[in-house]
């Protein structure tokens, strides 16, 4: 092992205590993600052979493996089988969360319309903290990033793809949930993407030849720019309201005719 600390003989002897319960593979993985979580083990740390860790645990190769198919679910560990296998630490995604999030509104039933709705409050309340928080280097990326989105509608038009069109556009709004400076609001935005993005790429696929979304791009481009002015001066208030304007107008085009009330499973049909 390259770092952290694994439990000690006392904290297993409080696993092998339980041994004759069914969970014993939970609490195994209870105690080895603690350790990851609190930074003691780091992204590529390998851990104890399995030999060490039964041995330490007091529990058969079956539940260890058991508890390491938990962390594995959750991110937390790779393993390779083989003479130079193990387990390692991996970094948790938030694609891993956002796609059971995506599950948990699909089976409840939830609508395009409601996943929109939560967009319009979260989304203008990262805009008025990224205008009070913003940094030289938040705007420069911001920046950037909307000429990116210019070149490919100016020089591009009409043949843009769609594809491309939905990951900018979609990856500017990730930046303003993300240099708001407020984790939590970041990752509830982030655990949406699956979904918004997988909308936004049908809706435009569906309009891109439409003489009328040129245009629509182009406005887009503008508004992107006017709310980092807005974040330039510090101006929240008004980052929050132009934002919520721009979220809603957004909001009509992506739902569209007879798509307000569909469900979010049928994205993913």
């Amino acid at each position: 092992m390259t770092g952290g600390r694994i439990p000690d003989a006392s904290e297993a002897t409080a696993v092998r205590q339980a041994v004759r319960s069914p969970k014993t593979a939970e609490l195994i993985a209870s105690q080895l993600r603690r350790v990851i979580v609190r930074g003691e083990l780091r992204p590529g740390d390998r851990l104890p052979s399995e030999a060490q860790l039964m041995e330490r645990f007091g529990v058969s190769r079956p539940t260890l493996r058991e508890a390491f198919r938990i962390l594995e679910s959750e991110s937390l560990i790779s393993v390779l089988r083989g003479s130079r296998g193990g387990a390692r630490v991996t970094a948790p995604q938030a694609a891993v969360a956002s796609r059971y999030v995506s599950l948990l509104l699909q089976v409840r039933n939830t609508t395009i319309a409601d996943v929109y709705e939560a967009r319009m409050v979260l989304e203008p309340a990262c805009a008025r903290l990224l205008a009070q928080r913003r940094t030289d280097a938040d705007l420069r990326d911001l920046r950037d990033h909307i000429e990116h989105l210019h070149q490919v509608v100016e020089n591009r038009g009409r043949t843009a793809d769609p594809l491309e069109w939905s990951r900018l556009t979609y990856r500017f709004h990730e930046l303003v949930l993300q240099r708001s400076g407020n984790r939590t609001l970041a990752l509830h935005g982030e655990l949406l993407h699956d979904i918004v993005s997988t909308h936004m790429a049908i809706t435009v696929s569906r309009d891109i030849h439409d003489p009328a979304t040129i245009g629509l791009f182009r406005r887009t481009v503008r508004s992107y720019r006017k709310l980092v002015d807005l974040v330039e001066a510090r101006d929240s208030e008004g980052a929050e309201r132009h934002w919520r304007t721009h979220m809603e107008a957004a909001a009509e085009w992506l739902m569209g005719t007879g798509l307000r009330g569909k469900t979010v499973v049928d994205l993913f049909d």
